[in-house]
């Protein structure tokens, strides 16, 4: 049996401050918390309605009414099971291979989407904005099917991450850059993806060293630009493409 208090906290989880006073998130849906208690990320507790194998120790699972579910769920359409972990400490940034600079991204769908695009695409380490979404937002935990636990993703002063080491390429994507399909790209480099809405900032974009861009096609072009996560998955592609080994 849950209890107020338990669901309490649960529904404190779905905003940024408690996530970060208790260390703690959630995550919904058999196959993300199927995932995550699979990987290295501590489990809390998993609350179902139905019987579920997930192969946890027993006093790690309270069956609970649908009710109960709905109340603590972040999701418009409510799933039958609902986990609660423990956040992950950020670690150091390896800059020995390549590295996404995320420049404000502010919808969670498109962090989420990002981060499992840069553990298809075997990219560790994504740096971000403080100003970027949370990545324990419930929106971006479910976007991210379960890779939000295979990938480093480090909060902080953006140029001071990306000045890190000076002799490494930043790539900057933009309307005007060099088209990334005739363009030779190194398998190290910081690759920067600027917010929804107004792209890369100045501030960013003056340390940005190489800049490439995805070329439109067919007669109109009159698309103003990609969604930042459909531009993502483009370069990123490009980039292990070009050094496939």
């Amino acid at each position: 049996m849950v209890t107020k208090n338990q669901i309490k906290l649960i529904k404190s989880l779905h905003q940024k401050k408690y996530r970060k006073e208790h260390q703690l998130f959630i995550a919904e849906g058999v196959k993300v918390i199927g995932e995550l208690v699979q990987s290295s990320l501590i489990l809390e507790h998993i609350y179902c309605t139905e019987t579920l194998n997930f192969n946890v120790s027993p006093d790690k699972v309270t069956l609970v009414s649908k009710d109960d579910l709905k109340k603590m769920s972040a999701l418009n359409t409510t799933s039958n099971c609902l986990a609660v972990f423990h956040c992950m400490q950020e670690k150091e940034v390896d800059y020995s291979d390549l590295v996404v600079a995320l420049d404000d991204i502010r919808d969670p769908g498109n962090l989420g989407t990002i981060i499992r695009l840069c553990d298809w695409f075997g990219i560790k380490h994504i740096i971000c904005t403080n100003e970027t979404v949370d990545v324990y937002n419930p929106k971006v935990v479910q976007a991210t099917m379960g890779s939000i636990a295979r990938v480093n993703l480090v909060y902080g002063d953006l140029p001071s991450l990306i000045q890190v080491e000076s002799d490494i390429a930043v790539y900057g994507t933009f309307m005007d850059g060099e088209n990334i399909y005739e363009k030779t790209v190194s398998n190290k480099g910081i690759i920067v993806m600027g917010n929804e809405a107004n792209g890369i900032s100045s501030t960013i974009e003056s340390l940005v060293t190489e800049r490439i861009a995805i070329p439109r096609y067919g007669n109109l072009q009159q698309t103003e630009s990609l969604n930042v996560a459909m531009a993502a998955s483009i370069v990123l592609s490009e980039f292990r493409r070009h050094n496939f080994k």
